[in-house]
């Protein structure tokens, strides 16, 4: 009996260097284990990953462009914990955002400048820098009670490549230790010199690790999101895995997908790729085979033409969606004009909620040409400028949050799953090799959370 053989790896840079950054990756062997299915219901699993995943790991909080100035601070929320991310003398600092005297919660506002955060319970006070500053008719109080001048409780924060990363666990390897990704992967962006241009959260009706798995493959486009043949390779991916649950999947854009019937026309969608790309459709001679290489040529000649250095990003960083996963809960769509950071955050008391927190940040270049990729959703007329950093927006369950037409789809159909996934007739997760991430990312996630089979 001959044994079928499986899809060719895709290999978007055959010749280049092992070193290079779109270089492919080894192979891993994460076995071919079908993966049960309770972890994505029940509430005892939920407070396990509390205890032994968020709490422990290291997490995105947010990005240095938000807080650029001294006094400057945004709140990141995860499960029960609220945390201050600040801006002080000595660097980007992360507290609890809890006052030390009752529990009450020291800051509501999401984002804004102080360099004192004043209790609206009692008026304690502390300094930015976590100190305490003042005690409400401290005279009133024995002086054992408060003999260690209680100030806010710090946790661990590191910047690394314009991100903000916090660790609740004092015992967890250093961030460089635990990111997987390589030297200079997320550096070649220069996304601490990007702006905030739009901030979503909106609460999804799956588990968290149901998003996850869903942004970790591109082979549901041809499915749920039928518009994308025309102008994505979801067939012919790079699938990359890196230590510690990281990977990536380099989709190429600008050209049709294997799956479609025509592979010559430059359809409509090529035609708007063209035009991000600063190239005229209405002057481009080539077929939709010759799309691709002409959108890396015109962004080359456009950054030329505005004084921007792209000679240190390969041929498929300007063309294609280098989607990369930073474990736990994030991917990350990587360009060098705009980055789109998505984080699945568990809700706080349903395993079947998640939070599907999307940031689009942008490089601000005054040129009305320079412009973010389409299917980053990113509406007419949006201030890209970086002027202002525009308010969170909050969508609940069931609301539209207008992240464009493949968001929407994925929000619709993902509850879907998840209530497929309770059935009886259903045994377990079966991964392909085009879902190879989804199986390394719940490797990891075991071994974090000691579950051995």
């Amino acid at each position: 009996m001959n044994t079928p053989s499986l899809i060719p790896v895709a290999v978007i840079n055959p010749d280049a260097a092992s070193d290079a950054l779109d270089a492919k990756q080894p192979d891993i062997n994460n076995g071919t284990r079908i993966h049960a299915t309770d972890g994505y219901f029940t509430k005892n699993y939920q407070d396990l990953e509390w205890e032994r995943l968020w709490t422990k790991s290291w997490l995105i909080a947010g990005v240095t462009a938000d807080i650029p100035e001294l006094g400057d601070y945004f709140l990141f929320d995860i499960g029960s914990e609220s945390l201050i991310i600040t801006h002080n003398e000595e660097g980007i600092r992360a507290f609890y955002n809890v006052c030390s005297h009752r529990g009450a919660r020291l800051v509501t506002e999401e984002r804004g400048n102080k360099k004192v955060f004043v209790c609206p319970f009692h008026s304690w006070s502390f300094h930015n820098s976590g100190e305490l500053r003042r005690i409400t008719d401290e005279e009133t109080f024995q002086p054992e009670v408060i003999a260690h001048r209680p100030g806010l409780t710090p946790l661990r924060c590191e910047v690394h490549a314009g991100i903000v990363f916090i660790c609740m666990d004092d015992n967890a390897p250093p961030l460089q230790e635990i990111l997987g990704l390589p030297e200079g992967y997320l550096e070649a962006y220069n996304i601490e010199q990007m702006t905030v241009v739009r901030h979503v959260r909106s609460e999804w009706g799956s588990n968290w690790k149901v998003g996850v798995e869903a942004f970790y493959e591109s082979y549901h486009l041809h499915a749920v999101h039928p518009e994308t043949r025309g102008v994505m390779g979801d067939l012919n991916v790079q699938y990359d895995l890196y230590p510690q649950g990281a990977s990536r999947m380099i989709v190429p854009l600008g050209q049709p997908s294997p799956r479609a019937h025509d592979q010559e026309t430059v359809n409509e969608g090529l035609q708007m790729m063209l035009q991000e790309a600063g190239v005229d459709p209405e002057d481009f001679t080539g077929s939709a085979a010759d799309v691709r290489r002409a959108i890396q040529e015109g962004k080359r000649q456009r950054a030329e033409r505005l004084g921007l250095d792209y000679s240190h990003f390969s041929d498929s960083q300007l063309s294609d969606s280098w989607a990369t996963g930073v474990f736990p809960n994030v991917q990350m769509g990587c360009h060098p004009e705009a980055i789109f950071l998505m984080r699945f955050l568990p809700h706080k008391s349903d395993p079947e909620r998640f939070y599907y927190d999307t940031m689009t940040l942008m490089m601000p270049v005054d040129d009305p040409d320079y412009r973010s990729p389409a299917w980053m959703g990113l509406a007419e007329g949006t201030d890209v400028s970086g002027n202002t950093r525009p308010a969170m927006e909050y969508y609940s369950l069931g609301e539209d949050a207008q992240l464009g037409m493949v968001l929407s789809q994925d929000a619709e159909f993902l509850p879907i799953v998840q209530r497929g996934m309770r059935s009886r007739g259903f045994k377990g997760q079966l991964w392909g090799e085009q879902e190879q991430r989804l199986r390394h990312f719940h490797v990891e996630l075991e071994r974090r959370l000691e579950i051995h089979s």
